[in-house]
Formats: structure tokens, C-alpha cells, sequence
């Protein structure tokens, strides 16, 4: 649940739809207070008729007004009529400067917002859902330079759309995502055609880069690229973002630089006027990925090779079994050859991904299959029944666990249903800081209600116990059979 969320049910009485909305708006308005060089605080209105702060941006382009993060708290008296003002009446409500008990002067604005009812529809809510209030600290304001400019005209802009619920925009990609593009990294407006009004100098300089010659303002930004990007396989959605005509994000990239490119169509009363386009030089970040995709299939080409040799190794000692002459050597070969099979199964789930988290109950499920094949070796049938979910573990816990289930298992076939068939039952609980698993089967029970001292039992504590840092209990129960207990921390 999110922090948004838990304030609402502890003190709002906004709705699901008006929560997931205000989340947006949350994961985006970063940009936006970088752009109005102010701290921006959410409102969220109260039962008793107050307000909560559910939110709090500070700008990485000014300094900001609070030093510690107002989220949670009630709203302050001195806001307190503005802020109800805006959200009663869906009018931006704008106050004048006031000097503060430290020496800071400050300007409050309050700005209702408004959601849209659906991604298919451009109605939106009659009544603001919330209200932002914009905190401009006045004390180090000096003359604003055209970029300074700009970057207020951007931003007012934005603070209109969020009032009208124009923004942000069901599609828009939120900013937290690995390389999204920043004010500072490059910034260009755009008119309604897609030509440049302005471009900050790094979003020049990110677009000279690139390849693009000269000055960007008064060309199309579009047509301007063409050149560059001609004879590359390029996103289909690039058009439509260089142009500003939809709020997407893609990549464009020349021989030796890539440059992420984020668009933001600007609106006033419903129509598109221009757009925001935020460019970010990701070269770098481009260069890391591919690397971490190489490194990535060259450690899943290792677990296929570990995977394979670990099944040469299972195919020897099971040639080694079939010829050898005593049977205590024989069920030793062989119970050897299960442990490394067991082994390989770990490699081989992860040589067929890139995230290095077992999908457990995959490798639970061929688990089984070696079981099966030991009742067949005891001309015997089994029936194993599966309950709960094992989940993703990390490739640290898999191995030593799917070990130390093989040999409870085949424990199981072997001793506990030999000379009959039965029933061979799993339970596995995943909880967020542990693991239970319980195997249980309805055969012949312990011997004397004690567990042996082989060496499967010892591999088994050993595993559990001193590897995985969990615990074991084995039992009889009055129904008949034995049961396995297992906890493992996670």
C-alpha cells in the first residue's frame, strides 16, 4: 500500500479512482516543481473538513522553504483558507508575499486538481479531488534569465492542466523509470506544429550530440532529426514525440550517442497548444545495459554448462550403479546420483532466465518426477499431492533446499512406502519472512518414533540447519505415516 493510500484511510474519504490518479500525479511532479523553482505540497481533504498533506516536492532548482517533509501533517492555519477556498470553489487561488518568523518571504499558491473520469473520455471530475499548494521562496528571487522564464511558463502551464485535469496523462511514463529524462537534463518547447520556441542550452547541446547542426529554435524538431535518424530502425512512436502530439517516451540514438526523449503535450481548455519535450543524455546508460545483457547471458551460458556437467556426472554414477555388483553400493551410487540431480535442476531454471530468482515450485515439480522414478526401481506407485505455493527464491536457498526435499522424498518412497503404495503429501506456506514446508506421507511411520542417523538424515540437518539457518522436526502422527516439519528463513 502506498504512503498516499494510508493517509487517505487514515484521514481522507478520497475514492480508489481519485487515489491511483493522485499517485500519478505524485510519480511526475517532481518535473513540475523544478520547473516553477517551487515546493509543492498535496492536500487531501479531510472528514471533519481540514486537510492532510499527502505529499511534498522540493525543487533541485531553487531553495526549498521546509527542511523536513511535511507529509501527514494537518494543514497550518495560515493556509488553511486558501487551500479551502481553492477546493470549494475549482479556481486557482493566488496569495501575497509574506514575510515568515524565520526572515523567508513567500508566495502561496493554491491549485485545485481535478482527475479525468476514463483514459477513453476527456470529462473530468466536476469537483477537485485535492489541491496542491505552491510555496515560492521569494528571499533569493533575483531577475529571471530567459531559461529561468521558460521553465515558470512550462510549469504554470502544467499546474493549469492539473487544475483542469489535463495532467498528468493516463499514458505518460513516470519519472522514477531508469533514465527518464529531467528539467535540467534538456528542455525544448514546442508550438502546435512541433516547431522549437525554445531549447535550454544542455538541450542543445544534447541534440548537437547527437548529430544535429546548429541552432534548434525556429525549426522543426521533427524534420530536424530526419537526417540523423535516416536509415535507422527507429521506435515507431518517435514521430508523435519529436512532434509533442503524444505524452511517450522512446530513445534516439546515432552512431555514438543514444538520447532518451520525453514528450508532454501542453493544453489549454481541452485543445493541445505545444508540447514539452525533456531530453537526457543516456549514452552511458545505453552502454551499461548492453553490458549487463552480456554479462547476463554469459552467467546463464555458465548455469547451462554446470547443468550439463552435473548430468554427466548423475549419468556416470548411474552406469557406475548398474554395474556394480553389491547392492549397498548400488543405493549409494544411486542416492549420489539424486543429489546431483537435484543440483542440476537449480542450473538448469536459472540458465533459462535472466533474473537470478528460482521459480521453486518448477523445480519441485521435477523434484517429484526423481521420486517416481524411485518407486518405480521399487516396482511401487505413488501419489504425491501438492498445497500452497513455493514462490521465487534466491539461487542461494534453492540449491541447498531442493537437495535437502530430494532426500526427504525419496526417504519417503524408500522407507516410509516401501513394499506399498501411498500417498506423498506436500504443504508449503510462503510468508514474507519465512518459509514452511511440511511433507508427509501415510506409510509405515517412524521406526521406534525416532529418526535415523544416516547419512541422508545428516545431509538433510546439515542443509537446513546449518546452511539455510532453519529448522527441522520430524513426528509420527497418531493417523499413522511420519511428517517432515521444515522452516526456513528468508
Amino acid at each position: 500500500m502506498s504512503v498516499l493510500s494510508e493517509l487517505n484511510k487514515a484521514h481522507g474519504r478520497a475514492s480508489h479512482a481519485d487515489i491511483e490518479w493522485l499517485n500519478l500525479l505524485l510519480a511526475d511532479w517532481q518535473l513540475v516543481a523544478d520547473l516553477v523553482f517551487a515546493d509543492l505540497v498535496l492536500w487531501l481533504p479531510t472528514p471533519d473538513g481540514g486537510f492532510v498533506a499527502a505529499g511534498h516536492a522540493r525543487p533541485s532548482s531553487a531553495a526549498t522553504i521546509f527542511y523536513r517533509d511535511i507529509s501527514g501533517e494537518p494543514i497550518r492555519k495560515e493556509w488553511a483558507a486558501q487551500v479551502k477556498q481553492a477546493f470549494e470553489t475549482g479556481q486557482t487561488v493566488d496569495t501575497k508575499a509574506q514575510a515568515g518568523a524565520d526572515g523567508t518571504t513567500t508566495r502561496l499558491s493554491a491549485v485545485p486538481v481535478r482527475r479525468k473520469l476514463s483514459t477513453k473520455s476527456d470529462e473530468v471530475t466536476p469537483e477537485p479531488i485535492a489541491v496542491v499548494t505552491r510555496h515560492t521562496n521569494l528571499t533569493e528571487v533575483i531577475m529571471p534569465n530567459r531559461l529561468q522564464l521558460n521553465y515558470l511558463g512550462c510549469g504554470n502551464d502544467l499546474l493549469v492542466m492539473i487544475a483542469e485535469g489535463n495532467f498528468p496523462d493516463f499514458s505518460n511514463p513516470t519519472g522514477p523509470r531508469r533514465g527518464a529524462p529531467r528539467a535540467n537534463d534538456g528542455l525544448l518547447r514546442l508550438d502546435e506544429d512541433g516547431v522549437v520556441l525554445f531549447a535550454s542550452p544542455n538541450g542543445l547541446s544534447a541534440f548537437n550530440r547527437l548529430g544535429i547542426v546548429g541552432e534548434l529554435e525556429g525549426k522543426s524538431l521533427a524534420e530536424a532529426s530526419t537526417p540523423i535518424l535516416k536509415g535507422k530502425n527507429v521506435d515507431e512512436s518517435l514521430p508523435l514525440v519529436l512532434t509533442g502530439r503524444a505524452p511517450w517516451r522512446t530513445d534516439m540514438e546515432s552512431r555514438t550517442v543514444a538520447l532518451t526523449v520525453r514528450a508532454i503535450p501542453l493544453k489549454a481548455a481541452g485543445k493541445r497548444v505545444g508540447a514539452i519535450v525533456l531530453c537526457r543524455d543516456a549514452t552511458e546508460l545505453r552502454k551499461q545495459e548492453r553490458e549487463l545483457i552480456t554479462k547476463d547471458a554469459t552467467i546463464r551460458e555458465i548455469h547451462h554448462r554446470v547443468k550439463n556437467n552435473l548430468q554427466t556426472v548423475a549419468s556416470l554414477l548411474r552406469i557406475q550403479s548398474r554395474r556394480s555388483q553389491s547392492a549397498e553400493a548400488k543405493e549409494s551410487l544411486e542416492q549420489a546420483m539424486r543429489r546431483v540431480s537435484a543440483i542440476a535442476l537449480v542450473h538448469d531454471t536459472l540458465s533459462e532466465g535472466l533474473n537470478q530468482d528460482v521459480n521453486f515450485d518448477e523445480v519441485f515439480d521435477r523434484i517429484l518426477m526423481l521420486a517416481t522414478e524411485v518407486a518405480s526401481s521399487l516396482n511401487t506407485s505413488i501419489k504425491t499431492l501438492i498445497d500452497g505455493k513455493f514462490g521465487q527464491l534466491r539461487s542461494e536457498i534453492a540449491t541447498p533446499l531442493a537437495v535437502a526435499l530430494t532426500e526427504i522424498v525419496t526417504n519417503a518412497v524408500e522407507h516410509g512406502l516401501a513394499d506399498r503404495s501411498g500417498v506423498v503429501a506436500v504443504n508449503a506456506e510462503r510468508k514474507q519472512k519465512q518459509l514452511l514446508i511440511t511433507v508427509s506421507d501415510n506409510g509405515k511411520g517412524l521406526t521406534d518414533g525416532k529418526v535415523g542417523a544416516g547419512l541422508g538424515t545428516q545431509i538433510i540437518r546439515t542443509l537446513i540447519e546449518g546452511e539455510l539457518r532453519g529448522s527441522i522436526h520430524w513426528s509420527s502422527p497418531s493417523e499413522g505415516g511420519a511428517r517432515v516439519a521444515i522452516s526456513v528463513p528468508l
